[in-house]
Order: C-alpha cells, then sequence, then structure tokens
C-alpha cells in the first residue's frame, strides 16, 4: 500500500499516473461486488460486441448499395468530376460490368451531391446514403441498427447508474476536461446562439442566388431541398469566389501535399521524415500496395514511424481515423519507440495521378496532427505516453490545430503546385481560396453542434428508450438549432459510429470544445509567426510531448500564458460578425 508520504514524494507524472488508475478502477467496477460486479462485466462485453455489430452493419449496408449507369445513361454523370466518374467506371469493371456503378461510400456521395447536374441522381443517392443501415430499405433491412442503438443506450444507462452516475453523460465527463453536464450543454447552446443567426444568412444567401438562375426549382415550394443544398452552394461559391473545386484540385497531388506536410512539422518541430523502402532489409510489410511506411527523426535519432493509408477502396472502413500500434514505453530491452496508423479515404490515382481536394488535405492534416501527438510523446510510461489518458475532449486540439496550417499562404505555398506544370497557385486563386475559407461557415458550424447536442442529450436520457424516442431527441435538437430540416425518412442516427461505434458517445462535442483550444493556440504562431521555432518548441514541449501526463488545462495555460479564449474561433471561423 502507498502511504501518503510516499505519495506526496512522488514527480508529477508519477502521481498522474496513480491518480488515473484510481479512478480507472472506479469506472472499471472494481468497487463493485457480487451481482453488481458481475452485471458490469456482462454489460461491458455485450457492448464491445453491439458497437462492432453498428460499424459492420453501416459497412455492409453502405457496400451492399450501388446505382448502375450503363453507357447509354452516361449523360446522367454531367457535371461529376472525371476522377469520380472514372472511379465509378472502375467500380464497374471490378464488379464485370459496363458502364458506371455509384456506391455511397464518402468520396461518390459528396462527389454526387455537390457536382451532380442530374437533380434525380443527387436525390436517389442522398437517399440510399440517409436510410444506411434502417429498416427503410427492404434489400438491407438485416443491416437495421436501429435495435442495436437501443440496446446500446440502455445499457450504457444500466452501467452509468451501476457506477453511481445519473445518466452516461455524466460518467463520460469523469475522464475529460469538461467536469460537470451543464458546462457541455451551456457551450454548446450558446455555441449554436452565435452561430445559428450566420447559418440562416448563409442558407438565405445560398437560396436567393439559386432563386434568381432557376426559379423553375420553385414553383411550389420557397426552399431547397436538402439534396439541393450543397450543389447549389457550390455554384454559388465559385461565382462569388471564382474558386473552382477542380481546379483547385488540380494544386494538389499527393506527392506536393505530403512533402509540404512533413516540411510544415519539419520546421515547427525540428524532425525529419523519411519514407522506408519497400524492399531490402529495413523494409516494413503492409495490407495493401497503397500503403507506405515512414520514420521520424530527431537529429540522426530515429524516434516514431507510421503507417499511411490514403485512398479509399472496396471493404475499407470509411472516413478518416489516427489509431495506435505501437507506445512508447521504456520496457526491460531499452526503449519502445511509438507508431501510428493513418488511414484517409481520399479517391485513388487516375491514370497513375493522384489529386486531392482541398478538403482532403485538411482531413490529412487532421489525422497527422493526431499522429504526431501519439509520436512526439517524451512520457516513458505507456499508460500516460503520447494521446492515452489525454481527455476526450481536448484529443483533438493537436489534430485540429494542424488544419490552420492548409489555410496560411506560407502553408500553402509548401503543399500546392500543379500536378503539370508545377506552378505554384497563383495570387488570385490563393487569394479566392482564402476569402471562400468560411463560405457556409454557420451551416457548417450548426451541422457539428447538431450532432454533438443530440449525442450529449441522448446519452443524458434515462428510462426507457425505443427507436421514436431516439428520433424525438434528434428532432428537437433540430427546431433549436438546425436550419436545414431533413425529410422524414432521414435516419442519420443509423449510421453515426463516432458515437453508437466509437468512442465518442456522449463526446461528440469534443470536436467543438477542442476547436477553441486549438484556434486559441494557432493565434499564438499567428502573432509569433506561423513557422517560429521557439513557439514551435514551446507546443511540443506543453502540449504533445507530455501526452496525459499533466493536467491538459494546465499545460494550455503554461503555453498560452493565459486560460483558453473562444475569440480566435469565431475569428478564424467567420462567427464573430
Amino acid at each position: 500500500v502507498l502511504k501518503t508520504n510516499q505519495y506526496d514524494s512522488l514527480g508529477t507524472t508519477e502521481r498522474r499516473i496513480i491518480d488515473s488508475a484510481l479512478l480507472e478502477c472506479k469506472l472499471s467496477g472494481i468497487a463493485l461486488e457480487g451481482v453488481n460486479r458481475a452485471r458490469f462485466s456482462e454489460i461491458k462485453q455485450q457492448l464491445a460486441k453491439l458497437e462492432a455489430q453498428f460499424n459492420e452493419n453501416v459497412m455492409d449496408a453502405t457496400q451492399a448499395f450501388s446505382l448502375e449507369i450503363t453507357e447509354k445513361e452516361k449523360a446522367r454523370l454531367a457535371g461529376i468530376p472525371d476522377s469520380s466518374v472514372a472511379n465509378f467506371q472502375r467500380k464497374a469493371e471490378s464488379k464485370g460490368k459496363q458502364g458506371y456503378l455509384i456506391g455511397i461510400d464518402g468520396p461518390s456521395f459528396l462527389a454526387v451531391m455537390t457536382h451532380a447536374d442530374d437533380r434525380e441522381l443527387r436525390a436517389q443517392i442522398y437517399k440510399a446514403f440517409q436510410t444506411r443501415a434502417t429498416n427503410q430499405v427492404e434489400e438491407t433491412t438485416k443491416f437495421d441498427n436501429t435495435p442495436l442503438m437501443v440496446e446500446i443506450l440502455t445499457l450504457k444507462q444500466e452501467l452509468a447508474q451501476l457506477l453511481g452516475f445519473n445518466n452516461y453523460s455524466e460518467l463520460s465527463l469523469a475522464k475529460k476536461m469538461a467536469n460537470d453536464t451543464t458546462v457541455v450543454v451551456k457551450f454548446l447552446e450558446d455555441l449554436a446562439a452565435r452561430a445559428k443567426p450566420i447559418a440562416v444568412k448563409d442558407l438565405s444567401a445560398i437560396t436567393d442566388w439559386t432563386k434568381e438562375k432557376y426559379p423553375e426549382l420553385f414553383d411550389n415550394n420557397d426552399t431547397l431541398l436538402p439534396w439541393d443544398v450543397a450543389y447549389y452552394a457550390n455554384k454559388l461559391k465559385e461565382e462569388r469566389y471564382q474558386v473552382s473545386e477542380q481546379i483547385v484540385k488540380e494544386f494538389f497531388p499527393v506527392d506536393k501535399v505530403l512533402s509540404g506536410l512533413f516540411a510544415v512539422a519539419e520546421r515547427l518541430y525540428g524532425i525529419t521524415i523519411k519514407e522506408r523502402s519497400a524492399s531490402g532489409k529495413d523494409r516494413v510489410e503492409v495490407w495493401h500496395p497503397d500503403v507506405k511506411f515512414y520514420d521520424i527523426f530527431n537529429g540522426d535519432r530515429l524516434i516514431a514511424g507510421f503507417y499511411l493509408d490514403l485512398y479509399a477502396r472496396e471493404n475499407k472502413r470509411g472516413g478518416a481515423w489516427m489509431d495506435e500500434c505501437i507506445c512508447r514505453m521504456q520496457t526491460a530491452e531499452g526503449l519502445q519507440l511509438p507508431i501510428a496508423y493513418l488511414n484517409c479515404n481520399s479517391e485513388p490515382a487516375v491514370a497513375g495521378t493522384a489529386l486531392l481536394t482541398h478538403t482532403n488535405v485538411v482531413t490529412l492534416f487532421h489525422e497527422f496532427g493526431h499522429g504526431l501527438h501519439h509520436m512526439l510523446t517524451n512520457v516513458d510510461y505507456l499508460t500516460v505516453s503520447g494521446i492515452n489518458e489525454v481527455p476526450w475532449d481536448a484529443v483533438e486540439l493537436p489534430s485540429q490545430f494542424m488544419e490552420f496550417f492548409c489555410w496560411e499562404e506560407e502553408g500553402l505555398k509548401l503543399i500546392s503546385a500543379h500536378y503539370q506544370s508545377g506552378e505554384t497557385l497563383g495570387e488570385e486563386l490563393l487569394q479566392n481560396m482564402l476569402a471562400a475559407r468560411n463560405f457556409n461557415a454557420g451551416i457548417q458550424a450548426v451541422r457539428q453542434i447538431e450532432f454533438a447536442l443530440f449525442d450529449f442529450r441522448l446519452h443524458m436520457v434515462t428510462g426507457n428508450i425505443d427507436g421514436d424516442s431516439i428520433q424525438a431527441v434528434l428532432d428537437q435538437v433540430r427546431t433549436e438549432v438546425a436550419v436545414i430540416v431533413p425529410p422524414e425518412f432521414v435516419r442519420f442516427q443509423n449510421s453515426f459510429t463516432h458515437i453508437f461505434g466509437g468512442g465518442y458517445s456522449a463526446g461528440y462535442y469534443s470536436y467543438k470544445w477542442a476547436e477553441v483550444l486549438a484556434a486559441d493556440a494557432f493565434s499564438k504562431f499567428a502573432e509569433k509567426g506561423i513557422f517560429n521555432r521557439t513557439t514551435g518548441d514551446e507546443f511540443l514541449q506543453n502540449i504533445l510531448a507530455v501526452g496525459g501526463s499533466r493536467d491538459l488545462m494546465e499545460q494550455f495555460a503554461l503555453f498560452r500564458g493565459r486560460a483558453p479564449s473562444i475569440d480566435a474561433l469565431l475569428k478564424y471561423t467567420g462567427l464573430s460578425q
């Protein structure tokens, strides 16, 4: 037994490990006895199975859908980028078919919703995407996630109450920076109050522009349908800012983006990143030919490594994520170095050239930020190295921080060059991109707030729950927050893997919470110079390197010289108007 005077004599990291271990013991049900302990263990096992099944259902339902377009019907693909059309054709060929197959994976869905001139096609793909893993699609009813959601939420209620919490949202905050449910709800509601008026203006601008250009769309209503918003918003954006996603995309070939991304990290933190050869005695086995492996050095010293899996393919999980492969820790054999998995789902190369949309670039930077948090730790204790024991509502700080370098002129010049001519972004296009940065910022903000508030309130529910009550929580949140009201058939919640199949249950608010931290952190770089090495070292030593070995709010205050402020977020996201 560790006595008080022994505890007091320990260092900060060691005391943090003990405090975290004691809290983890409580949350693991160790204090429960008899029937309650057995029930706790049973619930944990059930939840693991149910959450895995939820994810599998989303993936299976996504893979089960494809819309076949024959060569004679190719006109229906008008407006969709050539690279996306080529991927539709390649998918058809892989299935032994002629023509084109459109799926509802992320890249395909976005390509159609943003660019397809065929309104009926947009509506088809929208409905298919929004009814994934539901009982509304006869062919795939077996993938309906509604019963799983009900069981997951019911079990999480029971789990929280076994541990002495009123609801699962309370339980989720036990290891987060935010320490009270009212703090989180107030944070989201206040942010919604700031964002919704701007979102209303955003939607009005799109609607008014569309009415002027395409009055025939409004014969029977005054609003745009959900499958029209992204399409006409993109057209308005292109006209207003003279920024075409497809033109911009030509300036972001993968090789240039990667070299620029690594250059950003090298300038900030003094590290060097080198690709490991696919052959030779030091080669690393990979699970697909597209996967690459990189080493990170500090001077001549190897400190970390990572796998990079950039492209979408069949049977690969959708979205983007970083995961731990190996964590840094001191072992009897010596220091074990950290290795990360970095995964994205960008469109594969066409004709040997892979081009990224600027959104893809931002996503890549985001995941690399997570990777740096894992890999640049200097903590030798496994339990608090890297992202271990970092509060969930702060774990997005390093990832969202990295996104800012995709929008700064100095950063853009490092990561962009035309894939054919090698020319950098012209000054006019660059300025137009920067001007367009916060286009539709209000709509984007309320969408994320909607997800976060739905998640948090849903996990505060106690008592009986069913599919209708889940929908009722979402409907109420939309009444308060949303400006685009979806059709009745939409079941977004059935594919909300973050909260039903991932680690974000009652924690999706973390994205917005961490955005405040990230924007405020970056504002110091903006003040000192975005590649200022002193500031980079301060961010490294106070945030990235410490992992979960320190109180992150205290560490942030050490870096910034004060408590976090929301002002930078409002400025950078265009919500301070």
